[in-house]
């Protein structure tokens, strides 16, 4: 049985990479970049006015002048203006800094009269000063993003000042997600006593799409193994992805790990040193389909979309991984399996900023209504079996 660590690392060595494609700017939001995005221009790509003012000859300012004929308006989007000797440009926020002019005085601190400014006593002006200088953000050619970046509205800003009007990004993979289970009835449909409502497929999609993957669709398969091995290859023809849930342990009508077998899915392994989770399946179709197979309970489910689906999922993309966090346990923990224990918690900060890890205990790993309010999981290494308050814990965000 492989430990989490091992687990995670043999998904990420069998999983295949996603193609890339271009698309449009205004669609690429929450895609992952495969491209470098290089500065078009200097930014500012001239020397930027940032206050409305005056624009003068720190020199005139320097030697006594206070009083400067107004020459011309010059607003944002105008052509450069040249100063003249001893005069001043009125100037708007955003404008290029005219010909000749070194220092802006803001309209607040001068008074005009019949084109005549005069800026008011004891005002303290200094060179370059309310001026963004060319090129200070960044020069022309500058790499301003890095494939592997996850691309948000302020990427959007980034792309759309280099000119760019499409940009290469990971497919998005088609993904299948299916629950098994004759017990199991969708939300809207008559329920017998003896049946249970079906919240893992829809919560799965939920995470998926919480994380960038829209292309997702939910299957409802009863435990008739003739059923699940014609209906698990047509889903094997028609996506990239596969997210199983249920018929993964060992009981009698456990026929998934069988299926996948006989529809040539080769198993990478079967069971994880955790709780929950443990019954965990992964494997590659015999076209390089990534198939997850989890446990039917909710909580293991969720748990294990999240631990081991999304940052495959992510790694296919080509999206950088991010750093890992940490919070302090709020309280003790005592877990006596010898298992790696992914425990919900709620976040909560103390006076002097440290991240806490309160611990929600759920009833059994099918009391998934404890897990609303949850930032995530802690994981608790196996070779532990109590963790006093304040020990620091590798943080798991839902």
């Amino acid at each position: 049985m492989l430990t989490t660590s091992e687990a995670s690392a043999a998904i990420l060595a069998a999983m295949p990479g996603f193609e890339t494609e271009a698309v449009p700017v205004a669609s690429a939001t929450g895609r992952v970049l495969q491209q470098s995005v290089v500065a078009e221009r200097d930014q500012p790509p001239f020397d930027r006015v940032t206050m409305d003012g005056i624009a003068i000859a720190f020199a005139d300012f320097d030697n006594g002048a206070r009083q400067f004929l107004v020459q011309a308006t010059q607003a944002a989007g105008d052509s450069v203006l040249t100063l003249e000797a001893g005069k001043c440009i009125e100037i708007m926020t955003g404008a290029s800094l005219p010909n000749g002019a070194n220092c802006i005085v803001p309209v607040e601190r001068i008074r005009v009269n019949d084109d005549l400014a005069e800026i008011e006593a004891n005002y303290e002006a200094s060179l370059h000063q309310f001026i963004h200088p060319r090129a200070s953000d960044h020069a022309k050619g500058t790499e301003l993003l890095t494939p592997g970046t996850r691309i948000s509205p302020m990427d959007i800003a980034i792309i759309a000042s280099c000119g760019m009007t499409e940009v290469e990004v990971s497919a998005t993979p088609t993904i299948r997600v299916i629950s098994t289970g004759n017990e199991l009835v969708p939300a809207g449909e008559p329920i017998e006593p003896h049946q249970i409502r079906m919240s893992n497929g829809p919560a799965m999609i939920a995470m998926l799409e919480q994380h960038g993957f829209a292309d997702s669709n939910h299957d409802h398969l009863v435990d008739e193994p003739e059923i699940l091995k014609q209906r698990i290859a047509e889903h094997l023809e028609a996506a990239s992805v596969l997210i199983l849930s249920g018929g993964v342990s060992m009981g009698k009508a456990d026929y998934i790990p069988e299926v996948l077998n006989e529809l040539g899915v080769e198993v990478i392994f079967h069971k994880v040193s955790q709780r929950p989770g443990k019954p965990m399946w992964f494997g590659i179709g015999p076209n390089g389909q990534a198939v997850f197979a989890l446990p039917g309970n909710p909580v293991s489910a969720l748990v294990c979309c999240r631990q081991y689906v999304i940052p495959a999922l992510n790694a296919a993309s080509g999206l950088h991984e991010p750093p890992p966090e940490f919070a302090s346990l709020a309280q003790e923990v005592t877990f006596t399996p010898k298992l790696t224990c992914f425990l919900p918690v709620k976040l909560v900060s103390s006076v002097n900023g440290q991240s806490l890890a309160m611990p929600v205990h759920t009833n059994t790993s099918g009391d998934f209504a404890s897990l609303s309010g949850t930032a995530g999981y802690v994981e608790l290494a196996l070779e532990e079996t109590t963790f006093a308050a304040g020990t620091g814990a590798r943080m798991h965000r839902w």
